[in-house]
């Protein structure tokens, strides 16, 4: 008889050979954690549930008159601005979470669990997935209160919706690289807003940029990307159409997803 012989799998290689399926569900149960994280953290939800109807009204009646003459005039153009503008500024949550766990030392726990390492970070963005769809039902029922009824109906509103979660995910990625790269959960926020803070008030989300200065509309129009994004949202709650806006809105958000989706997989690995 012979003695065979154990190798030891060190915890390292063990997480490298987790299967697709495993990663997966690894992923998910995370994601689970992130959202009854959030859950037992209410303020966690401040910006996409208060945010969007303080900005709904403060926007709606105290620009509406001046910009389109009345407020259901303005309703049209200022809803799909909010949505845009709470989409995109509470993006950056999976950034200062993920920094926040890094300097908690939860990151480490985790390395030490038989679990697929990248799951964590996927959890954290999967989660932030539930945060999106709370933002875009306040947002629309702020609308329709305010007697906001858009001509394409509830499925324009349903897809509207889906492409802003599409490029706030996508630009998510961008923000949790920057938490893997920074040394403090404030430095992301700090950050996120002067990326975001521009480009959503350089934009034609709440004005129309035809009011706007003939060299500011240039960077609007043709320079600001989330314009485009604004846009297209409009015109598939106005006319229920998919247009060339939608197109480019939709592959601006890939290409930010395929720059930074590795990118923050890597900074994420050498971290972890």
């Amino acid at each position: 008889m012979t003695n065979a012989t154990i190798t030891p799998v060190s915890q390292r290689n063990l997480k490298n050979r987790v299967r697709l399926g495993v990663t997966i569900q690894n992923a998910f149960t995370l994601a689970y954690r992130a959202v009854l994280k959030m859950l037992h953290s209410p303020e966690s939800f401040a910006d996409v549930a208060f945010m969007p109807i303080m900005f709904t009204l403060l926007f709606t009646f105290v620009l509406g008159g001046a910009i389109s003459g009345n407020i259901p005039q303005y309703l049209p153009i200022i809803i799909p601005g909010i949505l845009l503008q709470t989409f995109v500024t509470s993006c950056s949550s999976a950034g200062t979470q993920l920094r926040e766990d890094v300097d908690k030392g939860i990151t480490n726990r985790f390395q030490s669990m038989p679990i697929a390492r990248i799951a964590p970070l996927a959890g954290i963005l999967i989660a932030d997935l539930v945060r999106y769809v709370l933002a875009g039902i306040i947002v629309f029922i702020m609308g329709a209160i305010l007697g906001y009824r858009p001509a394409a109906g509830i499925p324009a509103m349903v897809f509207s919706v889906l492409l802003m979660m599409v490029v706030a995910w996508c630009l998510s990625w961008l923000f949790a690289f920057i938490g893997m790269i920074v040394k403090s959960a404030g430095t992301v926020s700090m950050l996120s807003m002067l990326v975001m803070f521009p480009l959503v008030y350089l934009s034609n989300a709440l004005v129309p940029a035809e009011t706007l200065p003939g060299w500011l509309q240039f960077f609007v129009l043709h320079i600001n990307p989330l314009s485009r994004v604004v846009t297209a949202v409009r015109e598939m709650l106005a006319f229920g159409t998919i247009g060339a806006d939608f197109w480019f809105s939709l592959l601006g958000a890939l290409i930010l997803l395929a720059i930074f989706a590795p990118l923050t997989t890597i900074a994420y690995k050498r971290r972890a």
